[in-house]
């Protein structure tokens, strides 16, 4: 018969245990933050958000990169939920260009061009998933000549309808399945 010092010791041991699985998964969210000033964003998933977008959420994993990678017909989706066509009904070619070349803002390909920013990300932070999902959905200061809004819907200054979580996703998914630079391709990985 286990005594009580025993029942206390496995107690305490059951109560760490615990504990330490607790704030394991407390540090699995994703801390996202604002391209423009560094502030949390308060982004959290909400009952409409899809499972992709809350497991990004938790993980600050994009799936659909992988997924767009490996299977490029969901890139060029007729319905609104492709990357491709998010990109051209919300209106991202009228800066970004309608191949991703840059026009008024930087191009995403980051295959060359004229401007300093067309081969290199403007914000060294977009080379993950993750500060791309930050610089889409709470914009940027403008350090390459323009600002940008922001578009995430759980966002109180956002532009126009706005994005979900789940649209955010799947537009950096498609922008990266169009990169053409010759740097390492970080969101592969």
């Amino acid at each position: 018969m286990l005594g009580f010092k025993s029942i206390k010791a496995a107690l305490l041991i059951s109560m760490l245990a615990f504990m330490s699985l607790a704030s394991a998964q407390v540090s699995a969210a994703c801390n996202l933050v604002s391209t423009k000033d560094g502030s949390p964003l308060a982004i959290k998933a909400t009952d409409k958000d899809t499972p992709q977008a809350k497991e990004f959420l938790e993980t600050c994993i994009n799936p659909y990169t992988k997924a767009y990678a490996a299977d490029p017909s969901l890139i060029v989706q007729k319905s609104p939920k492709g990357g491709k066509a998010l990109f051209g009904y919300n209106g991202c070619s009228g800066c970004h260009g309608g191949k991703l070349e840059g026009v008024m803002a930087p191009s995403l390909r980051k295959d060359g061009g004229q401007g300093a920013f067309d081969t290199k990300w403007v914000y060294a932070k977009n080379a993950t998933d993750k500060g791309m999902f930050e610089t889409i959905s709470a914009g940027s200061p403008g350090t390459s000549g323009g600002v940008m809004s922001s578009w995430n819907i759980n966002l109180a200054d956002h532009v126009g309808d706005g994005l979900t979580n789940d649209e955010i996703l799947r537009l950096v998914a498609y922008i990266r399945s169009e990169y053409r630079g010759d740097g390492e391709k970080t969101w592969l990985k």
